[in-house]
């Protein structure tokens, strides 16, 4: 695992930071108190590092030297100091830096969010869009810098060509005035596929006209960003607008998603549940639904603590889930019970499909504090519809009773 380098020689912000970073990365920090020691440690290549946090005035390095060893090994730089002037600043960002953070009371804050904006960002899909390449190409590189994908497209029918392409985007970036297709024609156009929750748009322009930003925002443009813009502020902009779309994707998740064990939660199911049983209702596919759970989980309570219940509900989560496709809908559905929607599983295959299930779940060991447990369900399986789609699961209840009737760890289908 790559780790972090941190170049301080502050014990105090050393132990500050490095526990902050294994609080909320679990990231080992590589620590050196001076340039020298910087220097001896990257020369003898011992360690890969994911970036490197340095103070900008170090014994041998009271002009930000440090910055510049660290620079010609590649890795990215996060720059912390107690000083800053328009002087130091403009020295900083020439060093291609990813970010500079006063030292303060909200330094730690601050730098576990750029911290996890680098981790974030390499996952996330920029498409920028502007006639002037060398505006293209210095953009481009800020962004690149910040670990975004970029994508390029010089007006904007090449941009609508990219977006379909790269469906995935997060944000899209676009001048206004542009051959083929200003940025308002473009914001609007891409309007009509990609909601605001699912894609920001910010708006730049050299214009002074003031109107320029509402023209932008009404016609559902998410930002507007005055040209020539500060290297801090493009980044400031794209990065808030990328943490609110993942802010909401993140609560669209809670809502459809048990906390506990990562599977979709039971009002998730019926939702999705009632849509394929109305397919299955008009025969544009066949569906069984699958009851299971969890026997004697008391006396695993009881025995072992709670706390030993919760890992064993989430161990068999983790097997449920591997072991159905991407097209099944797997669900906590109270306690330690799950339920399950195949669609399309090959009728011959149902039953040996969840007897493989079973023994699998009883074969595992699981450890939790100490104590070695094996855990056996009871299954269900319903293959023939309802009247409903809540009748169609109550039948995979009752079959799961018949199971746990049956003498439990066994598999009853109909």
């Amino acid at each position: 695992m790559k780790k972090i380098l941190l170049v301080e020689d502050s014990k105090m912000f050393i132990n500050l930071v490095q526990n902050r970073i294994s609080r909320d990365f679990q990231i080992e920090c590589v620590i050196r108190q001076s340039y020298q020691e910087a220097a001896e440690l990257l020369a003898a290549g011992q360690h890969e590092y994911l970036l490197a946090i340095l103070d900008l005035t170090l014994p041998g390095s009271p002009d930000g030297e440090i910055v510049d060893l660290v620079k010609t090994q590649g890795i990215p730089i996060v720059v912390v100091t107690g000083r800053m002037d328009d002087l130091t600043r403009d020295s900083i960002l020439e060093k291609q830096v990813l970010d500079y953070i006063l030292k303060g009371p909200h330094t730690l804050d601050l730098l576990s969010g750029t911290i996890s904006r680098f981790l974030r960002n390499k996952d996330i899909k920029i498409l920028l869009v502007e006639d002037s390449r060398l505006v293209r190409e210095s953009t481009k590189a800020i962004l690149e810098k910040q670990q975004f994908t970029v994508i390029e497209a010089n007006h904007g029918k090449t941009a609508l060509q990219e977006l379909r392409k790269h469906q995935d985007t997060r944000v899209v970036l676009t001048d206004f005035n542009m051959p083929e297709m200003n940025g308002f024609e473009l914001t609007a156009e891409i309007r009509k596929n990609f909601p605001m929750d699912k894609l920001a748009v910010i708006g730049m322009s050299a214009y002074g006209n003031p109107l320029l930003s509402a023209q932008f925002l009404k016609r559902g443009a998410s930002d507007f960003l005055n040209k020539p813009y500060f290297e801090e502020e493009l980044v400031w902009r794209v990065n808030q607008n990328v943490e609110m779309l993942v802010h909401v994707e993140q609560l669209r998740q809670a809502a459809i998603v048990d906390s506990m064990t990562g599977l979709y939660n039971r009002g998730y199911f019926f939702q999705v549940g009632d849509k394929l049983f109305e397919n299955a209702r008009r025969q544009n596919l066949q569906i069984s639904v699958a009851m299971i759970d969890i026997d004697h989980f008391k006396a695993i309570n009881d025995t072992y603590g709670h706390c030993c219940g919760d890992v064993a509900i989430r161990h068999v989560a983790g097997i449920l889930k591997n072991s159905f496709r991407s097209s099944d809908i797997v669900a906590r559905f109270g306690g330690e019970e799950f339920i399950i929607l195949t669609s399309n599983m090959d009728s011959s295959r149902i039953k040996q499909h969840f007897e493989e299930l079973r023994e699998r779940i009883s074969s595992h060991i699981i450890k939790s504090d100490g104590a070695k447990i094996r855990v056996s369900v009871s299954i269900g399986v319903c293959t023939q519809l309802g009247e409903t789609f809540d009748k169609t699961v109550s039948k995979a209840d009752n079959l799961l009773y018949e199971a746990k009737n049956a003498g439990r760890n066994c598999v009853v289908i109909s």
